[in-house]
């Protein structure tokens, strides 16, 4: 399963070193558990939104998976793949930028061309294959159809995939240099929510997240002294304080660290796929793993 990670400390810029792939290298676990690309995405000081991903795979240079990139931002957001639409290449491997934003999503949407069609002339700018990438730029339409309302750009663009298209899951976050945005939808992968206040629950410690799978850790000494909202697939450390995001859940952390909520998507999608219902490429990366 794609695993996504967000992380907002806005105002205030943290530093943060990431390790994607923080797992045994073997070559025999290399070919059944690396993943197809991995990516995080920051913002310099000026404001202008960063990339630095790479398409993996098990017999591509591990390099850039097994490097500490230690970078300063107000907001992050990670992305570990599990290729599902796409081949793998830069252009399919999150997280995607489109006007100042920076997205990742975990889940399957099926109906392409029906997505296209809708997109009309945005579809241009979509440079890859995935429904990923095609979901934010529907995204993106509705954001700028919404007068630059994010969060009514999200919600829209979510209805309208849920009403009209297959969908497995549409699970995301979605930052900009000072805000965060998250969508749990509908209820077939977690994606958990954790209000760390300076310290976190212990009141001394710095920011050590890891994942349970070991694809992805992540480590701020500044988060001693500064409050965060960290989004995730799974729980990333001991605290008590994470909280499994609803089904249909939207949750956006302002750039005060305020962190607002509501369930945008009450109804179930129109037309849900069960795991037997997707092609056997997608169905592998949607399983736990």
């Amino acid at each position: 399963m794609c695993r996504l990670f967000g992380l907002s400390s806005a105002p205030t810029p943290t530093r943060a070193t990431f390790w994607l792939l923080d797992a045994p290298d073997s070559l025999r676990d290399q070919s059944h558990r690396d993943p197809d690309g991995t990516g995080i995405g920051y913002f310099d000081g000026d404001g202008t939104p960063r990339i630095d991903k790479a398409p993996l795979a098990a017999y591509r240079d591990r390099a850039f998976a097994t490097e500490a990139k230690r970078v300063r931002s107000a907001t992050f957001v990670a992305h570990v793949r599990y290729a599902s639409t796409g081949s793998l290449d830069d252009r399919n491997t999150h997280p995607f930028r489109q006007e100042g934003r920076l997205f990742a999503h975990n889940g399957v949407i099926e109906g392409l061309d029906e997505l296209d069609a809708e997109l009309g002339e945005d579809r241009a700018s979509v440079a890859g294959d995935t429904d990923s990438e095609r979901f934010f730029a529907l995204i993106t339409r509705q954001i700028r159809a919404h007068g630059g309302d994010v969060g009514a750009g999200i919600e829209h663009a979510a209805r309208w995939i849920a009403r009209t298209l297959p969908l497995y899951a549409l699970n995301l976050v979605l930052v900009t240099r000072d805000e965060l945005w998250a969508l749990r939808y509908p209820d077939t992968h977690g994606l958990y929510v954790l209000r760390r206040p300076a310290g976190g629950h212990h009141g001394d410690r710095h920011l050590d997240h890891s994942g349970t799978a070991g694809r992805m850790r992540v480590h701020s000494e500044e988060l001693a002294s500064a409050p965060a909202v960290v989004v995730a697939s799974e729980r990333m450390d001991d605290s008590p304080g994470w909280r499994l995001l609803e089904p249909g859940e939207l949750l956006h952390v302002d750039p005060g660290l305020g962190v607002h909520s509501r369930v945008a998507l009450p109804d179930s999608p129109v037309r849900p796929l069960r795991t037997a219902d997707l092609r056997p490429e997608a169905a592998a990366s949607q399983a736990a793993r």
